[in-house]
């Protein structure tokens, strides 16, 4: 029952951030935001209603509030999810698989930290230590770019 409550308000703060346009599900207009805003991107490729560790992650770091309101500022952040069952249209499905192809993704959770450019510039996924922990790991990864 746990199990399914946090799958559901996974669901919901996806779908609720996604509607605020704080989360995109496009990385082509995500790269104009990112462009237009001189911001740097994060892809997340999520499994958000089977992967244990992306469920941690989304509730540990992506959704609390200090992460978003660093994003805003700070990030364009982009999710792509692989879920098991949740319905996603043919083109969804494809068009997240294409791109996880053309980033080498082989597990889940995986966060890539792109440059404006979408180039990539940090490889990770979850990280210990909640909100701030993870920004400062985003900072310092950005910071040697």
């Amino acid at each position: 029952m746990k199990k399914i409550l946090l799958l559901l308000l996974s669901i919901f703060l996806l779908i609720s951030c996604a509607e605020d346009k704080v989360w995109h599900t496009n990385l082509e207009e995500a790269i104009e935001v990112a462009k237009n805003e001189d911001k740097p991107i994060l892809l997340q490729f999520s499994g958000s209603d089977w992967c244990k560790w992306c469920i941690k992650l989304n509730d540990e770091v992506m959704f609390k509030e200090e992460f978003l309101d660093y994003a805003k500022e700070n990030i364009i952040l982009v999710n792509l999810d692989f879920p098991r069952s949740i319905e996603q249209t043919v083109e969804k499905k494809e068009y997240n698989r294409t791109l996880a192809n053309k980033y080498g993704i082989k597990g889940f959770p995986t966060v890539l930290l792109l440059d404006k450019n979408a180039d990539v510039v940090l490889q990770t996924g979850y990280q210990p230590g909640g909100p701030l922990a993870y920004i400062q790991h985003i900072k310092q990864a950005y910071s040697k770019n």
